[in-house]
């Protein structure tokens, strides 16, 4: 199995800079001189750049960067710019950057929210200023379709067809018993209320406990407790990196052998490292490709300019962006423009075939959900998994 390693990949993005050059100075189709109207707009990007959870929105960003870079490397003469905000997963630090996009007509577009609490926090904003969404990584199942939104889009399957997997893996590895844990976001709490209900409906049922665990806790005898309690054979935890560490750390220090099981989330090579061993040979599920099924030269140009294999959401982050500059150089020079283009759009990209349905979210078909296993400072892709 290809082992996938982003420890290399920097963690250095301001919390507002300029990553692509701006410049415009394209002629028009009719040979004048005067720039085509869409040279020198900006598209934001905005994800966890910093601090804990960084790791899994590192991938997509850079996958970002290299669509722009590409771009703006075959059109010197006409320019699109990407401008980074690092709103370290932060619901409220994200609908202030959401304001200045807003305020800012040059912007045309936003990459993001990457996690599914601060893409809710900045929907309303960006709606109300017609600034289109295309999220690589937020995957919560009520960000799409919403009464009144239409800026909304995502190029990743959601947490619906992930827990359908997840709750199959669980039925095809003969668990018994599973215990629960979500950390309240808006991701954890959503995927696991998902899983929940997979475990319940499909055949045969698989008992499950649950628990509840807080964003930034750190001690978590309570639901170690719970857990030696129940003795599942799987425990299921739905959250991030961060809270991830210590609980894991604490599970296996008292004892506990059960198979550890996330999602997404959790999709940090330095899992293992970060929990001191805890979470080797992890399960990890994720909606995102591993390197080696990318589509195109996607993988080869991404590690030649990194120097490293892509990882969670790059290829996904990668196509976000190429929808917005396929648009925008089609001729889109204006938010509703855009927007129209975003919806009509129908093209293959790296991680699938992108094109969106009425409520924002790609073909369901398209989407396919791996499994991957943590071991030492890498993930290793097991295996596609299907769904229930």
């Amino acid at each position: 199995m290809r082992r996938i390693n982003l420890r290399a990949v920097g963690l250095a993005a301001a919390a507002l800079g300029l990553v692509v050059a701006a410049g415009c100075q394209a002629n028009t189709n009719d040979g004048g001189n005067q720039a085509a109207d869409y040279c020198g707009k900006k598209v934001g990007f905005f994800g966890a750049l910093t601090g804990e959870n960084a790791a899994i929105v590192i991938p997509s960003r850079d996958g970002a960067k290299l669509a722009f870079k590409q771009y703006n490397e075959a059109n010197p003469d006409c320019q699109l710019q990407m401008v980074e905000f690092d709103s370290q997963g932060d619901p409220d630090k994200a609908a202030g950057f959401a304001q200045q996009v807003v305020a800012d007509q040059d912007f045309l577009g936003v990459i993001g929210g990457a996690f599914s609490g601060e893409t809710n926090g900045t929907m309303p904003v960006f709606q109300g200023g017609g600034v289109p969404m295309i999220s690589p990584s937020a995957t919560r199942v009520d960000l799409s379709g919403r009464p009144g939104i239409t800026v909304f889009h995502r190029v990743v399957g959601h947490d619906g067809t992930q827990s359908a997997a997840i709750a199959k893996f669980l039925r095809d590895e003969g668990a018994t018993k599973v215990f629960l844990i979500d950390d309240g976001s808006a991701y954890g709490a959503g995927l696991t209320a998902e899983l929940a209900k997979r475990l319940d409906e499909g055949t045969p049922k698989i008992p499950y406990a649950t628990d509840k665990v807080q964003e930034q806790q750190t001690i978590f005898d309570a639901t170690v407790a719970k857990i030696q309690a129940e003795q599942p054979d799987y425990i299921f935890y739905g959250g991030y990196p961060r809270e991830a560490a210590p609980l894991f750390r604490q599970i296996r220090g008292a004892n506990i052998t059960a198979q550890l099981l996330g999602a997404d989330g959790l999709y940090d090579p330095a899992l293992a490292t970060n929990t001191e061993g805890a979470a080797e040979g992890a399960i990890i599920t994720c909606p995102c490709l591993p390197a080696s099924e990318a589509g195109g030269t996607f993988t080869a140009d991404f590690k030649a300019e990194y120097g490293t294999e892509p990882g969670s959401y790059g290829a996904e982050g990668y196509d976000a962006a190429k929808v917005f500059i396929d648009v925008i150089s089609g001729g889109a020079s204006t938010r509703a423009d855009v927007l129209t283009g975003i919806k009509a759009y129908d093209k293959e990209g790296a991680s699938k075939h992108i094109k969106f349905d009425a409520g924002g979210d790609v073909d369901p078909s398209v989407v396919v959900v791996w499994a991957y296993k943590v071991e030492g400072d890498g993930l290793t892709p097991l295996r596609a998994l299907g769904v229930q």
